[in-house]
């Protein structure tokens, strides 16, 4: 085969999987349409009547036989179409979100989130990112929500308005690496090493927008040469991402180094079209009063969060989280 041909094949192909794609989202709209409207009927008719709670387990009997061939028609999933309808009816922002995402994810969504800001969080994320059901739940369970909008970051101060709020969604307050095989002891080299073996679920963690550039990147400055643990690169952001992994707690004069090699990124390595550089610092634990202030006086974009390698119930964060109006405006930079 010539490489025109190679080209028209390459261009068929990529055609075919956009349509397919663009059916499936017309499929599932039309089917949360669907549920939507079921859930409106049911809802309807009970409040305008004396029916109890009989009429659906009789509704799904006979949708049972009039289309046996099609399954969704259950009476636990008339009262989940009930229950959809009724929690998102009244929201103007949620209601035609959720058309933009699977039937089981909503209803992922609706089990284990308890506020219409943590379900918009993860429709938001969801439809962003493309997750699965499994790392949905996953994300939920680990209170992704939560370490998000705890993050500890300087973005308010050394980040440009237009970018501000998805800057401060790329960083989280504690990362979990379950997906490594490593113990509660390993040094930086070992933590690296592995991280470098599981590139995919590493990148899926820190959020979803990001590329991997290389690790141990060189930074030649005169006769010296440094080196970033690992850089990325946010896609969203059009900026690089210098990630340093520190397997201790947090010390302040890790800024200053990160402040150093986010200078040298944004002289020799940043293209004109792109952003300033951002720094993430990754250590075992930390303390929220001696990050802000070593944070404080910093001019340049850098975030401090913790991380883990093994999964445990995280601590209750709720009672922590900003007004909700803070929140709100956050959640408008996912997009």
């Amino acid at each position: 085969m010539n490489d025109d041909y190679k080209h028209l094949l390459v261009e068929v192909k990529q055609r075919i999987r956009s349509a397919q794609y663009e059916a499936l989202k017309a499929v599932n709209k039309e089917l949360i349409a669907l549920y939507w409207d079921i859930g409106k009927m049911i809802v309807t008719r009970q409040e305008g009547n004396s029916w109890g709670k009989s009429v659906v387990e009789q509704l799904a009997k006979d949708l049972q036989a009039e289309f046996p061939g099609i399954s969704g028609f259950s009476s636990a999933n008339l009262w989940r179409m009930r229950l959809f309808y009724e929690t998102y009816a009244e929201n103007q922002k949620l209601a035609p979100l959720v058309r933009e995402i699977g039937w089981t994810h909503n209803l992922v969504i609706l089990e284990k989130c308890k506020d219409d800001l943590e379900r918009e969080f993860y429709i938001r994320m969801t439809r962003k990112f493309g997750w699965t059901k499994n790392v949905l739940i996953h994300q939920i369970e680990n209170q992704t929500y939560e370490k998000t909008l705890l993050n500890q970051t300087n973005f308010e101060q050394t980040v440009s308005e237009e970018i501000r709020n998805q800057a401060k969604l790329a960083v989280k307050d504690e990362y979990t690496f379950d997906f490594l095989e490593l113990g509660d002891e390993h040094d930086e080299r070992q933590l690296e090493q592995a991280i470098l073996g599981r590139v995919e679920p590493f990148l899926r963690e820190m959020g979803g927008m990001f590329t991997f550039v290389g690790s141990q990147f060189s930074l030649k400055i005169e006769d010296e040469e440094y080196f970033i643990d690992i850089l990325l690169y946010h896609r969203r952001l059009k900026c690089l991402v210098a990630v340093e992994l520190k397997i201790g707690k947090f010390l302040p004069e890790y800024v200053g180094k990160m402040q150093f090699y986010l200078a040298a990124l944004d002289e020799q390595v940043k293209l004109p079209d792109e952003n300033p550089a951002i720094g993430i610092i990754l250590c075992k634990s930390k303390k929220k009063t001696i990050v802000e202030y070593a944070l404080r006086e910093s001019n340049k974009p850098i975030g401090v969060g913790t991380y883990k390698v093994v999964s445990t119930v995280p601590q209750e964060l709720k009672n922590q989280l900003p007004a909700p109006q803070q929140v709100a405006k956050l959640l408008e930079g996912i997009e």
